[in-house]
């Protein structure tokens, strides 16, 4: 995590003030070198869910040493043209993108479990390397979907509300000032958590009385989550408070996701359309998590060589993954699936909370020396048009 004063100024309330205030930490600001292994293509921001704006999210990556970033959000490329200004400021190559939910109706997929944890048949998808002048194209494309998104996020809200009458949370008054929705952000089920976090908080307070109330609310917490609701110093309580809510409330309050995601043809055809690469999200079964958050389920590992013949089929030409979050066995096993059926790989691991590092440690092993060419192919798609090994 950066100063917490640098963070503020990076997080103005406007891009131009954020924008002017980087040029004035620049002057100053101790950087560490560069380490040409340290890459990631997948920071997310405020323009889903972050502690980081897209100012922010450059300036944090060159503080841990990155040589290159890529911003990706949910739903959402509205902070594309921010990350790209600050990183051109600090002279940081940056690769831009976003995240999307896919349908899988009317497919042999419809009715089974692929990368999402709350639902069947939606895939969560990337799309990497957007041309510059490509990106009103895909914020005019996904502005109904953040839109149909909204109306469900409202009955999540109203689930809340039945389940936790007490709490009296306003999807208007205490949602949609945490996000930028204005701007082209998107409302994603952590910003429901983070408004019930802020909202408890202001109605408990921390320390013994949060802990005394998730344990009336039937919450069991560890000693790891029993330290952080107990450290009432720490700047980011409610982001803490927001990951205990989400693993407790967030099954209980879902509603299935349907208007708010295209179908698969919908979002292969899209990027054609604008030159970028589509990949799709592999998680892999979790049993004993290997970085220890997320809980055991099973996911696409049973069915992984069917789905491959069906991405492929539907034109999916990318794999991404996150090489801490999975096992070796499951990277050799996804490793040989990608080059089966020539899918290019790129990777980065999700950034959302101010206690993630922006380094992927993964990166210094040879084994992943192909992900770190792919982002500087990325990169060079988007600056000079250079082809992206997707035919």
């Amino acid at each position: 995590m950066i100063d917490i004063n640098i963070l503020n100024k990076l997080n103005a309330s406007t891009r131009e003030e954020r924008i002017a205030n980087l040029r004035e930490v620049m002057k100053a600001a101790p950087l560490p070198p560069r380490k040409p292994k340290y890459i990631n293509n997948h920071i997310h921001t405020t323009y889903s869910f972050s502690p980081y704006s897209p100012t922010a999210s450059v300036f944090a990556s060159l503080a841990e040493g990155l040589c290159t970033a890529g911003i990706i959000d949910h739903d959402s490329i509205s902070g594309a043209e921010e990350f790209l200004e600050a990183a051109k400021i600090c002279e940081l190559p940056a690769t831009i993108g976003m995240e999307c939910r896919v349908s899988m109706r009317n497919t042999e997929f419809a009715n089974r479990r692929t990368n999402n944890p709350d639902q069947v048949g939606i895939s969560y998808m990337t799309i990497q390397s957007v041309p510059h002048n490509k990106i009103s194209v895909l914020d005019e494309f996904f502005a109904p979907y953040r839109e149909a998104r909204n109306r469900r996020n409202r009955k999540m809200v109203d689930n809340i509300n039945a389940l936790l009458p007490d709490v009296g949370l306003d999807f208007e008054r205490d949602v949609l000032p945490l996000s930028l929705h204005s701007e082209g952000g998107s409302v994603t089920e952590r910003h429901l958590m983070y408004a019930l976090a802020k909202k408890l908080t202001e109605q408990t307070g921390k320390g013994d009385a949060m802990i005394s109330r998730l344990f009336e609310l039937g919450l069991k917490l560890s000693d790891k989550q029993k330290s952080q609701m107990s450290d009432t110093d720490y700047p980011f309580y409610e982001y803490d408070l927001l990951g205990i809510l989400k693993g407790a409330f967030v099954p209980k309050i879902y509603v299935d996701a349907d208007e708010e995601c295209p179908s698969l043809c919908d979002v292969v055809a899209l990027c054609k359309k604008v030159d970028a690469c589509l990949a799709y999200a592999y998680l892999g079964d979790v049993t004993s998590s290997v970085t220890g958050d997320k809980a055991a389920q099973k996911f696409e590992d049973d069915y992984l060589d069917e789905l491959f013949a069906f991405l492929h089929r539907e034109g999916v030409r990318a794999i991404t993954y996150m090489p801490t979050r999975n096992t070796k066995d499951q990277l050799i096993r996804l490793r040989t699936l990608c080059d089966d059926y020539k899918m290019f790989q790129i990777s980065g691991e999700d950034i959302n909370s101010p206690r993630q590092s922006f380094i992927i440690r993964a990166m210094e092993d040879e084994m992943f020396s192909n992900l770190i060419d792919a982002t500087w192919q990325l990169i060079r798609h988007e600056e000079n048009g250079e082809k992206l090994p997707i035919e």
